[in-house]
């Protein structure tokens, strides 16, 4: 009794005190200087505002979530995106040094004899209104290349996978910084208060491993962490009740731990004890509304059959379905990481059962989302971490080959959000090997999303050990080119 006495009169007194007199102040000048924090933002501050860190928009935002269609492994751009006809011709012909220019490749062919040109493994189609070439491996995505952007001078830093990945997701090699996810779930927060801001779905097999920081909050609070929906048993890993829990069990069991953490909170103001509060009381919500949710026998059957879903399934195509389900109720970031893009070897086989894999259902989500109406305030993005190279790793037979990590160029597609519908942007050289013509680097892909969705990327920002950080460090501008 005298130990709970000693910690009340801590917590009354010493903590709230010591804690508070700054505050206290910072509300009654936030009184006079920004009425909106009381009230009536409306009238007062007409720009849009987010539920996030960032009390209102920084402009009118063309998007309001985006879902990232990311391939684990980099897909080749010169099989499926970027034609290359001279390339083809020049097939078991060694790249010209002019070409590679003395740059830097992986051990996994700097110690082949020869760097052996080899052309697309299938052909290329014109597709649509505007004639754009893809390959024949993709022709439902060809079917919607009118309301696309593809980006085929997109380049990076990275030459192997894991810091290509992290680079991509977070703006930087080494592991430890926010992922984009992370960033907008702290920036701009969830419009659903019963799932979370940043939610990931994984399929295929094989191929490079997907590590959990790739959807890491990094130093940001633990909450802004993308939540990992599984697509077989329990969707959300330790959500359900335990056997013989009943729900109101739980609810009381949730409310004990809940007032001890508040305490600790109070008397320590260490941020992941708040962090944990919020976590708990999400995922008390979430035992109801994620079910619902991941039930994909309640669509239609024509639904079904336009993204090639099978409930109860794990599959790429069930993930797409799921993605705009989650997009429907509010979920800002919704990653999928499709697995097994890696072709060292194998390729024009690897290459056909990938794109069977994710061709119908990537366009059935873009047709899906603008019959709903949800296309013009949600961004899709479709792309790797990385190219593949013009050259062979190994020999090349007729029916087979591989290619090798390539970050000078490679390519994805953008729909919706604001980017400019039927749009073709950069270009490569007849190799696919550099980029000629506007060049997009990550951290001006970064900032490009960024403002899309009414943030500039040079103000969204996080103090962390004395310095404040940003998604696009000390780089990015906006493409231009790519907005509607």
């Amino acid at each position: 009794m005298l130990l709970q006495t000693e910690i009340e009169k801590t917590l009354t007194r010493r903590a709230f005190l010591a804690r508070s007199t700054t505050g206290l102040g910072a509300i009654a000048l936030g009184a006079l200087l920004r009425r909106d924090l009381f009230g009536a933002e409306a009238a007062i501050n007409p720009s849009p505002k987010s539920k996030g860190a960032l009390t209102s928009l920084h402009f009118a935002p063309k998007a309001r979530r985006i879902i990232y269609l990311f391939q684990s492994g980099a897909p080749s751009h010169i099989d499926l995106f970027d034609p290359k006809p001279k390339l083809g011709q020049m097939t078991g012909e060694e790249l010209p040094p002019s070409v590679r220019m003395g740059q830097r490749i992986t051990g996994m062919t700097a110690g082949q004899k020869a760097l052996l040109c080899v052309g697309p493994a299938y052909p290329f189609k014109h597709y649509g209104k505007s004639g754009v070439e893809l390959s024949e491996l993709l022709p439902n995505i060809g079917s919607i290349v009118d309301e696309i952007a593809i980006v085929r001078s997109m380049f990076t830093e990275p030459i192997n996978h894991d810091p290509a990945v992290t680079f991509l997701g977070t703006g930087h090699q080494q592991p430890g910084r926010p992922t984009i996810g992370a960033w907008l779930s702290y920036g701009l927060g969830s419009e659903n208060d019963n799932l979370p801001a940043f939610v990931v779905l994984t399929s295929g097999g094989g191929g490079q491993p997907l590590q959990t920081r790739y959807w890491g909050n990094g130093f940001l609070p633990g909450n802004h962490q993308g939540v990992l929906f599984r697509s077989q048993g329990d969707p959300v890993l330790y959500v359900s009740n335990p056997p013989g829990l009943s729900q109101v069990a739980r609810r009381q069991l949730i409310d004990a731990m809940q007032e001890l953490n508040r305490k600790q909170l109070g008397a320590l103001g260490d941020p992941a004890i708040a962090t944990h509060i919020e976590n708990y009381e999400l995922a008390f919500r979430m035992q109801t509304s994620v079910p619902e949710l991941m039930d994909i026998a309640r669509e239609p059957k024509e639904i079904l059959e336009l993204y090639g879903a099978e409930p109860g399934k794990s599959s790429f195509a069930n993930n797409c379905l799921l993605a705009r389900r989650l997009a429907e109720r509010g979920v800002r970031f919704i990653q999928l990481c499709h697995r097994d893009w890696d072709h060292h070897g194998g390729l024009p086989e690897g290459i056909k059962t990938q794109t069977k894999n994710t061709d119908q259902a990537s366009a059935a989500l873009v047709k899906d989302l603008k019959a709903r109406g949800l296309l013009d305030d949600t961004l899709v993005i479709w792309g790797g971490g990385f190219g593949r190279t013009a050259y062979s790793q190994g020999e090349i037979r007729k029916d087979n080959f591989g290619r090798d990590h390539h970050p000078r160029c490679f390519s994805l597609w953008m729909a919706g959000g604001g980017i400019k519908p039927g749009l073709v942007l950069g270009a490569t050289d007849d190799f696919g090997y550099n980029v000629v013509e506007d060049p997009v680097n990550v951290h001006d892909f970064h900032a490009t999303l960024l403002h899309l969705l009414g943030i500039d990327h040079k103000q969204l920002t996080y103090r962390f050990e004395g310095r404040d950080y940003r998604l696009t460090d000390i780089h990015g501008d906006i493409v231009g080119k790519l907005l509607a």
